[in-house]
């Protein structure tokens, strides 16, 4: 704690903002971290909950009420709704077949729910990648201006050089320390993210191949699929 306390004295304007922003890296990424664990463990104890009691529903309004009970963080429910919903007559998606449209909608909601999953991933790759050098940005700025102020009293021991220099050797090791973290949390996070997205792609074709004779709303029983014809 001296030596930082005697680097932060010491220190420049450059030297404190960069200071301040690795602090302000490591106190957002620890915030991300904890809730991004809260976020992916309660999804996953979801989807090992919902997806079982979905498919043990009597029909498909309880399996529908039994999702919307159990799927806190939306992600189930927007699938099978995808699933059921019909597109609007006069849209050129109601031209295609209906395989084609349920696999897009599916497909669209899918995307969706892995999205929330992934937030705050970025962020915590961009601070593991740039805060190591934003530390060892604050290092060579503050061992040359060591070494400056050695020149200008020329004082030339090793006493003289290596208090100065082990004190700008410690944003080097702030910047390693607000790193180490993030990566961790990302690498943790990205494959736990996999195992979520896995398990929604398999309800996706699931629901798929469920419903193969048509599209249908919440509640009802499978409609044959409507032609549509082509213009001429």
């Amino acid at each position: 704690m001296n030596a930082l306390g005697e680097f932060w004295v010491h220190g420049d304007g450059l030297i404190q903002a960069l200071a301040l922003l690795l602090l302000g890296m490591s106190v957002l990424s620890w915030v991300l971290i904890a809730w991004k664990a809260w976020l992916l463990k309660r999804a996953r104890a979801d989807i090992g909950r919902a997806v079982p009691a979905f498919w043990a529903a009597a029909s498909l309004a309880d399996g529908r009420q039994r999702l919307l009970a159990l799927d806190r963080e939306a992600l189930l429910l927007p699938l099978l709704d995808a699933a059921l919903a019909a597109p609007a007559p006069a849209a050129l998606e109601a031209q295609g077949p209906a395989q084609a449209q349920r696999t897009r909608r599916l497909r669209d909601a899918l995307h969706q729910g892995v999205a929330h999953l992934q937030q705050g991933q970025v962020w915590l790759a961009s601070v593991g990648s740039t805060a190591p050098f934003v530390g060892l940005l604050g290092t060579v700025w503050g061992v040359y201006g060591a070494l400056a102020g050695i020149g200008d009293q020329g004082a030339v021991g090793i006493d003289a050089v290596s208090g100065p220099i082990g004190e700008a050797l410690v944003m080097t090791a702030a910047g390693i320390a607000v790193a180490v973290p993030a990566v961790l949390g990302y690498n943790v996070f990205g494959q736990w993210v996999a195992a979520c997205e896995a398990e929604l792609e398999g309800f996706a074709h699931d629901l798929r191949a469920q419903f193969p004779e048509g599209i249908v709303e919440p509640g009802a029983e499978p409609l044959a699929p409507t032609k549509v014809d082509n213009p001429p």
